[in-house]
C-alpha cells in the first residue's frame, strides 16, 4: 500500500504529490513502492520522506534557502518554481534504483524532483546542503532550457562547478583519473559523453571529472556568461554546435582542442610527481628496505664465508701441527 502522512500534510497536497511521485515510484524496488512517506510542505519546497527521516526533512527545508540563494547568485539563473525533495532510507533500494552502488543522488527534470539517498549524506565530502545544490542546479538548467536537449556532460559539469567540485557519485581513487587519462592518452571524447555515461567503475568517475574539467575550463576563458549564453542559445532552439558557436566564437571542435592542450600544457611529469609523491616516497622506501636486505644478506654470506675458510685453515694448521709434533718425537 502506497499513502502518505505525517502532521505537515495539507489535504489540498495530496492529489498534487500523489500525481508527482506516484508514477515515478512505479519503477521503484517492492519495499520502498510499498513504504510510508510523509510530507512536509513549504510554499517553496516540498520534501518527502520515510517517518525515520523527520529530522532530515527537517534539516532540507533548513538549508534550502541559503541553497537557493548560493545557486542564484553562482549561476546567474533564479530558481522559479518549487522543487520537491524525496529523502530514501534505504540504500539497498537506492541502489536498485539507479543500478548502480556509486550514485548517490539524481535529478528528475520534468517532475522538478530531487531524489537523495539520505544514509551517505554524512559520508565525506558530502552533506544534504551540497547534494541539494547539486541536484537543485541540474533542475534549474533544465527548465531555464525549457526541456531542450542539452549534452549529459555540459549538465553535469555545471552542477558540479556550482557544487564546488563534488558530484553525485562516490569517487573510490584516491588519485585523479582525469590525470591518468591524461597521462596515457585515453581521454573519453565528449561526443560520446552527450546522451549517457559508462556505468564501468573507472569510466564513470573519468565521465565525472572530464565533465566539470571542461565546463571550468570554459568558464575561465569565456566566463560564466559564456555558459549563459550557450543556455539562451539551446533554449531559442538552435543546435547544440551553434549554440556553442554563437556564445563563445569558436566551433565546439576547437573548444574541446583547446581544453585538451590546456590539460596536457598543465599536467607536466612534475605534476604527476607531486600528486603520487605518497606512493612515490613508498616505493622509494620500500626499495631502499629491499636493497638493504640484501646488504645484509650478502654481508652475513660473506661473513660466513670468511668464517669457515677461517675454520678451514685452523683446521689445516693444526693438522700439519700434529704431524709435525708426531715426526719431530719418532
Amino acid at each position: 500500500m502506497f499513502f502518505f502522512g505525517g502532521r505537515d500534510v495539507q489535504p489540498k497536497l495530496l492529489p498534487k504529490v500523489f500525481l508527482l511521485i506516484f508514477p515515478f515510484l512505479l519503477a521503484f524496488p517492492g519495499p520502498l513502492y510499498s513504504q510510508t512517506f510523509h510530507v512536509l510542505e513549504r510554499p517553496d519546497l516540498t520534501v518527502l520522506y520515510e517517518p525515520s527521516l523527520q529530522g532530515g526533512a527537517e534539516e532540507a527545508v533548513e538549508l534550502y534557502q541559503g541553497v537557493r540563494k548560493e545557486l542564484e547568485e553562482k549561476l546567474g539563473l533564479k530558481v522559479t518554481f518549487a522543487p520537491s525533495i524525496l529523502l530514501i532510507k534505504d540504500t539497498e533500494a537506492f541502489r536498485k534504483m539507479v543500478g548502480s552502488d556509486l550514485i548517490v543522488a539524481f535529478a528528475v527534470p520534468d517532475k522538478m524532483l530531487m531524489v537523495i539517498d539520505h544514509s551517505r549524506m554524512r559520508v565525506s565530502p558530502f552533506s544534504l546542503a551540497v547534494t541539494m545544490k547539486h541536484e537543485l542546479c541540474h533542475l534549474v538548467v533544465h527548465h531555464y532550457v525549457r526541456g531542450r536537449r542539452i549534452p549529459k556532460w555540459f549538465d553535469e559539469g555545471i552542477a558540479q562547478w556550482v557544487s564546488e567540485g563534488i558530484g553525485e557519485i562516490m569517487i573510490e581513487q584516491k588519485k585523479p583519473p582525469l590525470n591518468q587519462a591524461v597521462l596515457a592518452g585515453k581521454i573519453i571524447p565528449m561526443r560520446a559523453l552527450s546522451d549517457f555515461f559508462p556505468g564501468d567503475r573507472e569510466s564513470l568517475p573519468l565521465a565525472y571529472e572530464e565533465s566539470q574539467s571542461l565546463v571550468t575550463y570554459m568558464i575561465e576563458k569565456y566566463g560564466v556568461e559564456g555558459i549563459l549564453n550557450i543556455l539562451e542559445g539551446v533554449k531559442q532552439g538552435n543546435t547544440w554546435e551553434d549554440a556553442v558557436w554563437n556564445a563563445l566564437g569558436v566551433s565546439f571542435l576547437d573548444l574541446e582542442d583547446g581544453w585538451r592542450h590546456d590539460l596536457k600544457k598543465k599536467l607536466t611529469w612534475l605534476t604527476y610527481v607531486v600528486n603520487n609523491l605518497y606512493e612515490i616516497l613508498f616505493f622509494l622506501a620500500a626499495l631502499a628496505s629491499a636493497i638493504g636486505f640484501l646488504r645484509a644478506y650478502f654481508r652475513k654470506r660473506a661473513y660466513m664465508r670468511e668464517q669457515r675458510e677461517e675454520m678451514s685453515e685452523d683446521g689445516d694448521q693444526r693438522t700439519e701441527d700434529t704431524k709435525n709434533s708426531t715426526e719431530h718425537g719418532a
